[in-house]
């Protein structure tokens, strides 16, 4: 039986809570506990009350990214996909995406985004209705993009040509540059070699 591009998204979740189950780690996160009355200005205190479906694509996409990152069981990464989806919710996985890779911006064309894997929509596909669309955008073929990438179009083997182009004419301007700066620091140097000779 033939599968879409949709079913490897029922498999991540399946698999990752099929994982949780053999660990006997719940589904759901547990509540925070409330902030503590005597310290009601304490910086550290949680003020995050939002529940954690560990089942959901979004926090199996984290618990797998942060597996994969440090080289562990998904055991030892659930706190920490806990916490970046209470705070931060599914848009935090570009933020995560990003500290993954130093910091560093990423560009959706050439790198695979975790969460839709390169299709650009919402992989858990929300209703017009759902989301709260206007009436007639229910029947144009109106898309719901990828929180993460936000649409972004993957396609590394469309955009290469153009980026290499690019790349040409930053690094023509860059010898050009040097050239000039070159010429310059020669003239700066001859005309203070005349000086230093008459004085």
């Amino acid at each position: 039986m033939p599968t879409t591009v949709f079913d490897q998204f029922t498999r991540r979740a399946a698999d990752v809570a099929a994982q949780l189950t053999t660990l006997g780690i719940p589904l759901t996160a547990p509540a925070r506990p409330p902030v503590d009355p005597a310290a009601p200005a304490d910086p550290w205190a949680s003020s995050y009350a939002v529940p954690v479906d560990r089942s959901t694509l979004a926090w199996c996409t984290a618990v797998q990214m942060l597996a994969d990152h440090h080289d562990t069981g998904i055991d030892r990464q659930v706190l920490a996909a806990d916490a970046l989806l209470r705070e931060l919710g599914v848009r935090g996985l570009a933020q995560l995406h990003s500290d993954l890779h130093h910091g560093a911006p990423i560009d959706y064309r050439f790198t695979r985004c975790p969460y839709c894997s390169g299709i650009g929509e919402d992989p858990t596909r929300p209703d017009c209705q759902d989301v709260g669309c206007a009436p007639w955008h229910e029947f144009d073929g109106h898309e719901h993009l990828c929180p993460v990438c936000h649409g972004d179009d993957y396609q590394p083997q469309w955009f290469a040509e153009e980026h290499m182009t690019e790349l040409e004419e930053l690094l023509a301007d860059a010898i050009e540059e040097s050239a000039e700066r070159a010429s310059l620091r020669y003239r700066t140097r001859t005309l203070l070699r005349r000086r230093t000779v008459r004085t």
